[in-house]
């Protein structure tokens, strides 16, 4: 065909077209509906008349807001779609009246279709003209609802497509929607949806983004501004060089609208005008990267973690990620703000963010299991490039940076690569509870010495007589008689393993499995589950654990008991106000109340305090009861060669856990000190409970736990020494060896027994070495001043 006879059968196809909407523009002054149906029939067929009569109601995404326990303190938000809906009361009349002047002059004398303009555009696209879209407010509104409700990429396609068969479906939607809503509900909802560029969606983002304040305190000339840059956000950009004058032009004359339409006076039009264009945004951050106080991160971090692992909020983890940044929550969480600045300050005193060792403090509320501070010596920041070298030389040699002075790590709480630390003896109160369910009284004696042979194998270090496991105290002057107060208050190592043997290292395992220790790593894993009976050496604190961990399962304890999962809200909102039961206290009891009441009271004697139905001896972190004021139980814990420390301290309302650790080389070769993560922790502690009563922990409900099953042990008495044990081995004890003592019986003989008479069945028993007749009657020295154990 021939280039005139082309445009020949355009033009002609244009005159008709234009024909067709000439007439329905006449019909549709008083029969809308029909003009529409001819016009349908022209444009779509069947496919129009088959579509919905009702528009899907689909939100569109919604950014939301976390915020501290105060519900007042906001911490950060997340969103895909910096957007947030506000009602159109709390929208400025100005803007309201500025988007109609730029969009839709016709916008409250239409039924949501102007078909004189539609006529108007259609004409001048076809000669050539500036491309006009003719579309009315609700029209618009129509394809964003189109394309929000799209489930998949062809119906997003479909929705935003220019097409005839595009226009009509927005046209019936529009007069649907115009017969469903006010125009004044329409406004609203388009306001709220519109985009506004620079990352900013609805009218509440742009004014926060563009002006920094709220959409009812926005003045004539920034809502032209506004109101001029839905057309083509990025078109009239006034932030970039080209952008900036289209964009002045183009609210010079949304202004002049303005005037023109009657909405302001000439005065105030002149006086819009006048006023100087910005060229700047202020884009509100998002994620925990952005976090208003830096040292929030790691508990927003935590917060995040902790949604993606929900499944209510998704099926997968993309989902639930989608839902927290397009869902337009309000997340109340269980960031104690005064908590939070105490625990940092306390650590800031104490060590500085270039350090190669990270001081983590975690603190949990007893009885709800929320979190109420997570703060390490560590900027929360994604840049590491210019990081400290990994403290580790092997990750130095190959260029690898530690996460020192910045990380976003989850130190404190576990996940990704972080497995945990070797936190020490304060898995001694792990096998204190699982001896105490199992009937043995915190009175229960084992007559310890410096070195202990126990039953578990063993061929490292720490191994002795035939490969058996050996371990030690940190002091040849630990030995002689403990019990639970006195062996738990001076960490006596050969106290924990021969009472961990009797009770048995999988009950062991079992009560911190149940007390919320995770076993991160699959070696751990492996052992909890599969050779549990032989993890001797758990009991001293070998398996990996966070402080959020051990803050939380000794909070247990503080609960009577009651195990309360960790959780870092008090409150999820939807958009709509409607409150959801996730992330409330999900606590089951874990132990019997009296069980966790004995424990505490044993507990008190490691860190200054009083016991109530005991007496203590031996203090690994006396100072902590004077600093903290309040009734107060805990525990300290090293590792071997003090490649750790770290310091639990509970009172009946706050627990407080912190670890002094290097994160990027935990078998380093150098010592970690006490000094540092004690007081740290301890003042902490003083912080939180300052100006609150001193509460005084429960006693048990009757005037002991139950002493079990008591057994006779037998008389062993001047019996050879390989006799005597075998005689108590066959009567169910776990035999270990004694101290000489005098007596009637020859020298190197079996004296007797400690205890002797009866004990717990399946117990402790020690083989009394005599010395012979001649040191008969005479005192046995014992020493009281026993130096602290291992933690």
């Amino acid at each position: 065909m021939r280039g005139r006879d082309h445009h020949f059968v355009t033009n002609v196809s244009s005159l008709l077209v234009c024909g067709l909407l000439a007439g329905v523009a006449v019909a549709a002054a008083a029969f809308p509906a029909v003009a529409m149906s001819g016009l349908a029939a022209k444009a779509g067929g069947e496919a129009f008349e088959n579509l919905p009569s009702q528009l899907k109601q689909a939100t569109a995404p919604q950014l939301t807001r976390v915020f501290a326990a105060d519900n007042k303190t906001l911490i950060t938000v997340f969103y895909d779609e910096f957007r947030s809906e506000v009602g159109l009361k709390n929208i400025s009349i100005n803007m309201q009246n500025a988007i109609v002047a730029a969009e839709d002059h016709q916008f409250f004398k239409h039924n949501g279709v102007d078909l004189k303009g539609s006529v108007r555009a259609l004409v001048n696209n076809k000669q050539g003209g500036d491309k006009q879209g003719a579309s009315t407010l609700t029209m618009q509104l129509v394809k964003m609802s189109l394309a929000y409700s799209a489930s998949t990429p062809q119906e997003v396609v479909d929705a935003t497509e220019d097409t005839t068969t595009r226009k009509v479906t927005e046209m019936k939607y529009a007069m649907q929607l115009e017969k469903e809503l006010t125009k004044q509900q329409i406004l609203e909802r388009y306001l709220n949806a519109a985009p506004f560029g620079n990352g900013s969606y609805g009218i509440f983002a742009a004014s926060q983004v563009y002006f920094k304040k709220q959409p009812k305190d926005l003045t004539v000339a920034e809502s032209a501004l506004l109101a001029s840059m839905v057309k083509a956000p990025s078109g009239f950009d006034p932030t970039t060089p080209r952008g900036y004058p289209r964009a002045l032009d183009r609210r010079n004359w949304v202004i002049g609208n303005m005037r023109d339409l009657g909405y302001i006076t000439p005065e105030a039009a002149a006086a819009a005008i006048k006023v100087k264009l910005g060229r700047t945004t202020q884009r509100t951050g998002n994620g925990c990267a952005s976090v208003q106080t830096n040292h929030w991160g790691f508990f927003c971090d935590y917060f995040y973690r902790w949604w993606l692992s929900r499944p209510e909020f998704g099926r997968t983890v993309y989902d639930r990620e989608r839902r927290l940044k397009s869902g337009g929550y309000r997340i109340q969480s269980s960031l104690d703000i005064k908590a939070q600045a105490a625990t940092r300050k306390n650590i800031t005193d104490k060590i500085g963010i270039n350090n190669r060792d990270a001081l983590l403090l975690a603190a949990v509320q007893p009885g709800t299991g929320r979190v109420r501070a997570l703060a390490a010596n560590r900027r929360f920041k994604l840049d590491v490039e210019h990081n400290k070298m990994s403290s580790d030389p092997k990750k130095a040699a190959k260029n690898i940076r530690g996460t020192y002075p910045n990380t976003t790590n989850p130190l404190l709480t576990g996940g990704g690569d972080i497995t945990g630390y070797q936190a020490g003896s304060v898995f001694k109160m792990f096998t204190m509870v699982a001896a105490l369910e199992n009937g043995y009284p915190p009175s229960y004696p084992i007559n310890t010495t410096y070195q202990y042979k126990s039953g578990y194998r063993d061929t490292g270090p720490a191994s002795c007589g035939g490969g058996y496991w050996c371990p030690t105290n940190a002091s040849k002057s630990e030995k002689g008689s403990y019990n639970m107060w006195t062996g738990f208050g001076a960490s006596v190592n050969t106290f924990f393993v021969p009472l961990e043997e009797s009770v048995g290292a999988d009950k062991v395992v079992d009560v911190a499995q149940r007390f919320g220790v995770q076993f991160r790593s699959p070696k751990e894993k492996e052992m909890a589950t599969k050779n549990a009976k032989d993890w001797g050496a758990f009991t001293l604190g070998v398996s990996a654990s966070t402080p959020l961990e051990m803050a939380n399962a000794y909070a247990t304890l503080a609960a009577d008991g009651k195990y309360c999962s960790p959780t870092p809200v008090q409150q999820i909102s939807t958009a709509k106000g409607e409150k959801l039961d996730v992330g409330k206290p999900n606590c089951r009891q874990a132990t019997k109340p009296d069980v966790a009441r004995m424990a505490i009271d044993a507990a008190r004697c490691p860190v200054g305090d009083f016991a109530q139905l005991g007496s203590c001896k031996g203090r690994t972190a006396g100072a902590a009861r004077g600093a903290v004021g309040h009734p107060i139980f805990g525990k300290t814990g090293t590792t071997d060669n003090d490649k750790t420390a770290s310091l639990i301290i509970g009172t009946t309302s706050m627990v407080v856990a912190g670890y002094l650790v290097n994160p990027d080389y935990q078998d380093h070769p150098y010592r970690l000190s006490h000094s540092i993560v004690n007081p740290a922790v301890w003042e902490t502690m003083h912080d939180i409970m300052k100006g609150k009563p001193r509460e005084q922990f429960k006693k048990p409900s009757g005037d002991k736990l139950p002493e079990g099953e008591q057994r006779s042990i037998p008389d062993v008495k001047c019996l050879s020494v390989a006799a005597a044990t075998s005689k108590v081995k066959g009567a169910g004890f776990i035999v270990g060896p004694g101290t000489e003592i005098a007596s009637d019986c020859p020298a190197g003989e079996a004296a007797g027994t400690a205890p002797e008479g009866r004990t717990i069945e399946g117990g402790f028993v020690s083989i009394q070495i005599s010395k012979g007749k001649e040191d008969a009657g005479k005192k046995d020295p014992k020493k009281d001043d026993k130096k602290p154990g291992n933690g």
